[in-house]
């Protein structure tokens, strides 16, 4: 008879199962995508398919709660690297008003790929600029090209600067356009059903970005198809003055007015609320995408993670957008967050297991699914990452594999597996259209930049 288990990733230095639970010499079985069983050295099955990570700890995937995929066409654009939030934005949105669907799927698959290798298994995505029309279909398209786990978020700008908004016209669309559309992505492209690799949120980008009436609309859409709300939040000082003077009220007061103050609902950076607010985010469940390395390169401030966490509010990893971080890698984005929970708190206000956490399971509460991401738990869905130190930078790190996998990097994804499949293999992406997909990509983003 042959093996039941599909892959065995096995001899691991240490298998992270949770946040409760690791296993020195550990394993993990996979079938039909999922995690059938976890345990230590000897009782390992017979499979079809056997990963060594024998020197190398093992973790659940980690997920990226806020990211802008298309701007890795716009890396580090020189005009703009040392503006704030809001003059790196108005830099940056004429050149954003070439995309087409090409540019949104190359970006992505490059995107995606990028993620894979920095151990990300399940990525968000803020697609907030829509100069023509289809534009989320083409990165769902590069997700199932590739077999990435992908939560679509359906942004939206409709005040453009002729209305007191920052974006061009050419970037924004009229409110009945955006909520057409947010209803025909959910019908063509949410799978609400356990184990999907695509799914479908709804976001207008900020408070400042889009009306009133769109916002209350949006959250009223979400509630009759039942898919989740994301959305920017308290990002900037600019904002609270920007709320207080169109909307005679704070931002966090703002999303409550409009229907948004609820668990469906997960928010991107929340520098700036204050005590009182936090507790109401609290009190409703909603979560919060933390981006260290954004807010360390646009120098606006950071979440106050531990306070939150503290409070209950689920809180994640971001990238945030490919033009102001630079990267996708989630492990340097984890690394960020114990660096700048330590720099706000002291050294006891962050941990590498606390920063884990958040990348993982804390990320799965903001996407609304605990309870089959982020952890290895039989049951849950075989996303995993083998990690990968160079024995020179692990030289001497001998009493604690997590802190040293954090602490002691950089760290790479030797192997990355979604759903079973493994896309990383030895370091490297075992993407069949990447070529063709970094091509196009250079000629794209040379054309976008305005350089010949």
């Amino acid at each position: 008879m042959p093996p039941a288990v599909d892959l065995l990733v096995k001899d691991a230095e240490l298998l992270v199962v949770d946040g409760e639970r690791e296993i020195p010499g550990g394993w993990v079985a996979v079938t039909d995508g999922r995690v059938a069983a976890v345990g230590g050295p000897g009782a390992e099955p017979e499979a079809r398919s056997e990963v060594s990570a024998a020197g190398r700890i093992v973790t659940p995937g980690l997920i990226n709660t806020h990211h802008h995929i298309y701007q890795n066409l716009t890396r580090s654009y020189a005009p703009a690297v040392n503006g704030s939030l809001f003059d790196w934005l108005t830099t940056l949105y004429p050149l954003w008003a070439a995309l087409d669907e090409e540019a949104v799927y190359v970006s992505a698959y490059v995107g995606m790929t990028e993620l894979l290798m920095g151990g990300c298994t399940t990525s968000s995505d803020h697609l907030y600029v829509h100069p023509r029309p289809r534009l989320v279909d083409a990165e769902i398209r590069a997700a199932r090209d590739i077999g990435f786990r992908f939560h679509a978020t359906r942004g939206s700008m409709t005040r453009s600067v002729e209305d007191g908004g920052l974006p061009p016209r050419s970037v924004t669309q009229t409110e009945d356009e955006v909520l057409a559309d947010s209803e025909r992505l959910i019908k063509a492209h949410h799978d609400p059903q356990p184990g999907a690799l695509v799914r479908v949120a709804l976001a207008p980008c900020s408070p400042f970005s889009v009306t009133k009436e769109l916002m209350t609309a949006t959250a009223e859409l979400a509630e009759r198809y039942d898919v989740r709300l994301h959305t920017h939040l308290a990002e900037d000082r600019d904002e609270d003055t920007y709320c207080m003077e169109t909307y005679g009220c704070r931002p966090v007061e703002y999303f409550e007015d409009t229907g948004w103050l609820s668990d469906r609902s997960w928010v991107a950076h929340c520098i700036y609320p204050n005590d009182a607010e936090l507790r109401r985010l609290a009190g409703a469940g909603v979560g919060v995408a933390h981006c260290p390395s954004s807010n360390m390169l646009i120098g606006g401030g950071t979440a106050r993670v531990r306070e939150m966490r503290e409070l209950g509010l689920p809180v994640g990893i971001g990238c945030d957008g490919s033009a102001s971080t630079d990267h996708a890698s989630l492990w340097m984005e984890t690394r960020g967050a114990l660096l700048l929970g330590r720099y706000r708190g002291g050294p006891g206000a962050m941990t590498a297991r606390d920063a884990l956490d958040i990348a993982t399971r804390g990320s799965a509460q903001c996407l609304g699914r605990a309870d089959e991401l982020g952890h290895l738990r039989p049951g849950a869905c075989a996303d995993l990452v083998v990690w990968d130190l160079h024995e020179v930078a692990l030289a001497g790190a001998l009493s604690d594999h997590v802190e040293a996998w954090l602490r002691c990097g950089p760290g790479r994804a030797w192997t990355t597996v979604v759903g079973g499949r493994v896309l990383v293999d030895r370091g490297e992406p075992v993407l069949p259209g990447l070529r063709d997909a970094l091509r196009e990509h250079g000629r794209i983003a040379r054309s976008m930049q305005r350089l010949g």
